[in-house]
């Protein structure tokens, strides 16, 4: 479906379980985990089908950003991470939705570390899974060099310093393969509506500024972040560097051996165990 978030903008959205679950004489209310995609440029595919696991827990909405996917396409001045940030609570809005979980998967990390500085008494709870706070080049390059040798090393360095068709051509060559280290299901790639010029927009402007940690000393709400062991394109340190930033009273970090880039694909067994324990607790 599409769901109008402001005048003229209309985002997708799939639902997935009940809100209200019939039990004995009353209807129990079950909590609402809104999932944003990684990218920029990709959309919400990429969490189907893990997250289905969860529907015993939560409703699940997935959705495409502003200009993602199926949404409404928009122009590029409105591919920013406040825009999308506030498009979050703007669909909460929309969905009748009060204090969701939300999560933030890579890029989409990005996202909920801003919608967690602009609206931190929005989310009941917030996971960021596989994500940064800030560019990281010179460690792309080295966790890339010490996976794939000196080509992939190479096509780091030159896609995310000059993004577009040619150095994204070879990074998906020399690259891409190494952001996990179980095979990806092979379908999952026809689902997915890639628009590449979101990418190479944001990696030539937001991207190569950003540092969200300030943001994060605002966090009111419990934060679970994880990172895979051996993620290339968001180094554990990075993680290391957000839990820093955090408030201690508030923050969890679980890091997963053998995994790379989102654990959920590495290793789904270790990462529902550690989501459904945080989805659950008080």
């Amino acid at each position: 479906m599409r769901i109008q978030i402001q005048p003229g903008v209309h985002l997708f959205v799939d639902i997935e379980g009940l809100g209200q679950v019939p039990d004995g004489p009353v209807l129990r209310h079950k909590p609402t985990l809104v999932l944003i995609h990684g990218g920029p440029g990709f959309d919400h595919t990429g969490f189907r089908p893990f997250f289905s696991r969860f529907a015993d827990l939560c409703q699940i909405v997935y959705f495409d950003l502003r200009g993602h996917g199926r949404s409404d396409p928009r122009p590029p001045e409105e591919w920013r991470l406040d825009v999308f940030a506030d498009d979050v609570v703007r669909l909460c809005d929309a969905l009748g939705v009060v204090k969701p979980i939300v999560l933030g998967q890579s890029f989409g990390g990005f996202v909920a570390q801003r919608y967690l500085a602009r609206h931190p008494a929005h989310p009941d709870k917030v996971v960021l899974s596989s994500t940064s706070h800030h560019f990281g080049l010179a460690r792309k390059i080295e966790r890339f060099g010490a996976l794939g040798g000196p080509q992939a090393a190479a096509a780091t360095r030159e896609f995310w310093e000059h993004p577009g068709p040619a150095s994204w051509a070879a990074y998906e060559k020399h690259c891409r393969h190494l952001y996990n280290t179980r095979p990806k299901n092979p379908d999952a790639g026809r689902w997915m509506i890639f628009k590449p010029e979101i990418l190479f927009t944001h990696t030539r402007t937001e991207l190569p500024g950003m540092d969200l940690r300030p943001g994060l000393a605002r966090v009111q709400c419990p934060v679970l972040v994880m990172a895979g062991e051996e993620d290339p394109v968001t180094p554990p340190q990075d993680a290391e560097e957000i839990v820093a930033a955090l408030p201690a009273a508030w923050v969890r970090f679980e890091r997963f051996a053998g995994v790379g880039h989102g654990p959920w694909r590495d290793d789904p067994e270790a990462a529902e165990r550690v989501l459904r324990a945080f989805l659950q607790s008080p």
